[in-house]
């Protein structure tokens, strides 16, 4: 690397890896696409390196461009995490946290206990983002997220295994007293067959008799509702519990995924981050019997 590159264009490169689009990427960071343009040729001429090349629909990273978003990304997220760390806001307990979880774990759970956290710290504005696709924490996409196995690599990330969650049968009330043995008769809601290796799935399949699909969706939600409208039987989380609109079929539950707690590793340093992970971990606790029997 030569000493004529310019670190403020590490930001620039990592957004056009993302984008692919020279005007996405300006729009991202706020200047306009000539200017990306011009500071990618440069970094690419200071280190004499080809870090991108071009094809009719978008800019690709090259083999070295590659290599270099990898490590930059590490580097950029460590710089910012300086930043932060080095200003009154590490200590604050004030300020937004952004918490990624799947919709169900907000609708159902979370949110009931965020008017006592809210009370406690009225200065923390949590953010809740209904996704449950992989983030990165290198580049900041969330400060938590809550996942039901245990996550793909990412440099910045620590992993608390919280505990586990239950899942059982669930059908409208038509099939209430349903005996177990008659279960693979009737129809059932499913996952997208894209989910065919989920917990859930796996025991789906190997109910006998070999059940009939009725219904796939690729939202919990969406299957809670389905199920509820007598759409057929399916697997959910035990958190619903007497869920209004629908009987429990199975005495126990029938599959345990884990949930894990996700957040970047500097998380520990800064005050607000520290309350929300505490909370977390203590709301879990206090639900851990409604949500795994």
């Amino acid at each position: 690397m030569t000493t004529d590159f310019d670190w403020n264009d590490i930001p620039l490169i990592l957004a056009l890896a993302r984008s692919g689009s020279m005007s996405a990427a300006g729009r991202e960071l706020g200047v306009d696409g000539s200017t990306i343009s011009r500071r990618i040729a440069a970094a690419e001429k200071a280190l004499n390196l080809r870090l991108f090349s071009r094809d009719t629909m978008r800019w690709n990273l090259t083999e070295a461009g590659q290599v270099f978003v990898r490590y930059g990304e590490g580097v950029y997220g460590s710089v910012q995490s300086m930043l932060l760390a080095s200003t009154r806001e590490a200590d604050s307990l004030a300020g937004p946290v952004r918490l990624s979880a799947i919709d169900f774990l907000f609708d159902h759970w979370l949110v009931r206990h965020l008017p006592a956290f809210a009370e406690r710290h009225p200065e923390v504005e949590v953010q809740l983002m209904a996704d449950n696709q992989n983030i990165s924490f290198t580049r900041r996409e969330a400060d938590f997220a809550l996942r039901l196995a245990q996550p793909v690599d990412d440099a910045a990330v620590l992993m608390r295994r919280l505990g586990e969650i239950g899942w059982a049968v669930y059908g409208a009330p038509r099939f209430a007293g349903l005996p177990r043995e008659e279960w693979g008769a009737q129809p059932w809601i499913a996952h997208e067959e894209a989910k065919a290796n989920l917990p859930e799935m796996r025991w789906l399949a190997r109910l006998e008799p070999s059940p009939r699909i009725a219904l796939r969706v690729n939202s919990l939600s969406t299957m809670v509702h389905a199920c509820r409208a007598g759409a057929g039987l399916a697997l959910l989380p035990c958190i619903l519990g007497e869920d209004e609109g629908l009987v429990r079929l199975s005495a126990r539950a029938e599959v345990f995924r884990e949930l894990w707690l996700l957040s970047h590793r500097d998380a520990g340093a800064i005050g607000r981050f520290k309350v929300v992970a505490a909370w977390l971990a203590q709301v879990y606790e206090e639900s851990r019997q409604r949500l795994c029997t």
